[in-house]
């Protein structure tokens, strides 16, 4: 077992910094998944509910999303929002601490808005209301995938503890390569982000830095 001691940001680095770490790699063809990037988890002036993100977070993802839409490559954003009594919610809204922060994003309330900094081509993405943590979870994405002959699927949104993670899980189990463009995600607190970050790089999925999936994808050319 690794030393107790060592922060989760530090076990994560270390496991970064490793030349024996084995990837997954690029497929063929990869998608874009962007987790809930709505106004009540981008904007802490306004939402509690909002996660600390790299000021950059939603620059570096509208860069991707530029990337593959010119190359004709599917983009996704979803957003969780629920009916006014929140009977949606189902049981993942009967925690006391879940309820209050589930329930309020009202699916026409400024809380489930898409946030106004994303590049979002309305003719073209496609927009997703999730109401679970995956972005896989009873919505259309896996079909989606299969019809555009999708082998990659890239990850980014909040929180990496949650919805990212468990978008991730459900990606590498139905048999897509994933990666998650570290930069991109973002939670509400230091130590789950690492040590989640920490956990899919070493079990589920390719953490890069940004500036290496922009590589990938500008020396792209679709099959």
């Amino acid at each position: 077992m690794e030393s107790s001691t060592k922060t989760a940001r530090e076990l994560y680095e270390a496991l970064r910094a490793d030349p024996r770490r084995r990837r997954f790699g690029f497929g063929r063809k990869p998608a874009l998944v962007n987790v809930d990037l709505q106004n009540a988890y981008t904007r802490p002036a306004e939402f509690a509910t909002a996660y600390e993100t790299d000021p950059r977070q939603i620059e570096h993802v509208n860069k991707l999303a530029i990337l593959l839409r010119a190359q004709g490559c599917p983009v996704i954003w979803t957003y969780v929002a629920y009916l006014g009594s929140g009977e949606d919610c189902g049981v993942w809204g009967t925690r006391a601490d879940m309820s209050a922060s589930l329930k309020s994003i009202k699916a026409d309330s400024r809380q489930a808005q898409l946030d106004d900094r994303c590049d979002i081509d309305r003719d073209r993405d496609i927009v997703m209301n999730k109401r679970m943590a995956s972005a896989f979870f009873e919505t259309n994405l896996g079909s989606l995938f299969t019809f555009h002959k999708v082998d990659t699927v890239i990850v980014t949104g909040g929180s990496t503890s949650g919805c990212v993670r468990a978008t991730v899980v459900d990606s590498l189990s139905r048999g897509f390569r994933t990666i998650v463009p570290e930069e991109c995600v973002a939670d509400k607190h230091e130590s789950p982000h690492f040590a989640n970050l920490y956990d899919m790089a070493a079990k589920y999925a390719d953490v890069l830095p940004v500036a290496e999936v922009v590589d990938f994808l500008e020396s792209y050319k679709p099959l």
